[in-house]
């Protein structure tokens, strides 16, 4: 066999070997090779579950809280058209949360850590319960336990200034024990466990840049 002949069969016996490889390479998804990921239409906003809303039909996120016909619905809706980032489920969330920062830093005498949370008239009112408080030497020892219930109780919006408000009915539970400044108990019991009812109403002016709602009422 000359010398050519045998230089091809070199050349053919490193070609199968080397598509041998690639195969064995391209054909298997182990390695570093990913599966293929669908790009999210808006990857800013894929923080959450995007709810799809059928033209014509209910928007489950507002009448899973509110009457389909009612005016708070209505406005439910209207701050959704101002703001496509709201969201209801999730503005409860967060109102709970929100709830039990600020009634522990109440309770605690501590409003400087939530002011930005309050309006004036809120942190005014509260204040003056704090200032007394420590005017007659009492001190609150407090514990939150969580939220009973929780429901929204109403909504409206100003669609001239944009401004939606929203109310939330809790019942909270927590320990509250007031003492004097000899450390007497005068009001209430560490063990016992308390139920406290508020209506809360928050505002925001939808579609601006500050993502927070201000606690701008309270009620029971």
């Amino acid at each position: 066999m000359n010398s050519p002949i045998i230089q091809l069969l070199v050349l053919a016996g490193i070609a199968i070997f080397l598509i041998l490889r690639l195969r064995s390479v391209l054909g298997s998804r182990e390695g570093f090779e990913k599966p293929p990921v669908a790009i999210p239409e808006n990857p800013t906003r894929r923080s959450r579950p995007e709810l799809e809303v059928i033209e014509g039909r209910p928007d489950r996120d507002i009448t899973d809280h509110v009457p389909e016909d009612s005016e708070a619905a209505r406005s439910l809706a209207a701050m959704k058209g101002a703001d496509s980032s709201f969201n209801v489920r999730e503005f409860l969330q967060g109102a709970r949360a929100a709830y039990e920062m600020i009634l522990m830093a109440f309770e605690r005498g501590d409003l400087a850590s939530v002011k930005p949370f309050l309006s004036d008239d809120v942190y005014n009112a509260l204040a003056q319960v704090v200032e007394e408080r420590n005017r007659n030497g009492y001190r609150v020892e407090a514990t939150f336990v969580g939220v009973s219930d929780l429901a929204l109780r109403d909504a409206t919006f100003d669609k001239v200034t944009r401004e939606g408000e929203v109310s939330v009915r809790f019942v909270g539970e927590l320990t509250s024990v007031v003492r004097d400044s000899a450390g007497t108990v005068i009001e209430g019991s560490p063990t016992e466990i308390k139920r406290q009812k508020d209506v809360w109403t928050f505002a925001r002016t939808m579609g601006s840049n500050d993502p927070n709602w201000i606690l701008v009422a309270t009620s029971e």
